[in-house]
């Protein structure tokens, strides 16, 4: 399989450009966007979640607040490269701090005659709650369109990769891949209107 493309190809737009055609309602451009960036999103998220399905779930929640929160990119702070693995950062930390809460305040008696660290209930009912959610998004897709977002956000596959794989037009697959994605957004939207069970509000 052809290495990831992390950077824009000649003639295609920049992720500056993508992010303010973002902020206007553009689905077109949050398509091409995480086309050029979804392997370094996932790889980052890997990296700190250790695990690939939560990495996955990072992922998914990471386009979903940057399609909300496009219109707040201020280029002047940086590159909106150096904005998303920002956020996919914030996303993956806050994971991981779900899951160490548990053991941050377990009495040290309690670690008595325990073989192996295992998240304690509120991690994991934090955790499985978030992966539940992720999971229902994903399964009110059409499996046409559940395949090409799998394939682009966690195979890392450009679009013409997916083309060439599913062996169907370039056209039809960024149709599919604009369709899925205004559906997430529309599935994950209470993902930033309040925090889930087990996770404290942020001030």
């Amino acid at each position: 399989m052809p290495a990831p493309r992390h950077e824009p190809s000649c003639g295609e737009p920049s992720r500056e450009t993508l992010v303010r055609r973002m902020a206007a309602g553009d689905p077109a451009a949050m398509a091409e966007f995480y086309d050029q960036t979804s392997a370094l999103v996932f790889g980052l998220a890997l990296r700190i979640v250790g695990e690939h399905a939560a990495a996955e779930d990072v992922a998914v929640e990471v386009y979903a607040q940057v399609w909300k929160q496009s219109a707040e990119y201020d280029a002047a702070r940086g590159t909106a490269l150096a904005w998303l693995l920002t956020v996919t950062r914030s996303r993956a930390v806050d994971l991981c701090r779900v899951r160490r809460r548990e053991r941050a305040t377990e009495p040290l008696d309690a670690a008595e005659g325990v073989c192996c660290e295992r998240p304690g209930p509120e991690a994991m009912s934090a955790a499985a709650e978030r992966q539940r959610f992720v999971q229902r998004a994903l399964a009110t897709l059409s499996a046409e369109l559940r395949q090409v977002v799998e394939l682009s956000y966690f195979s890392g596959l450009s679009h013409s990769e997916i083309a060439n794989r599913l062996n169907q037009p370039l056209g039809t697959v960024k149709t599919r891949i604009r369709s899925a994605m205004m559906q997430l957004r529309a599935q994950l939207a209470p993902l930033h209107a309040a925090p889930l069970a087990g996770e404290d509000e942020r001030s």
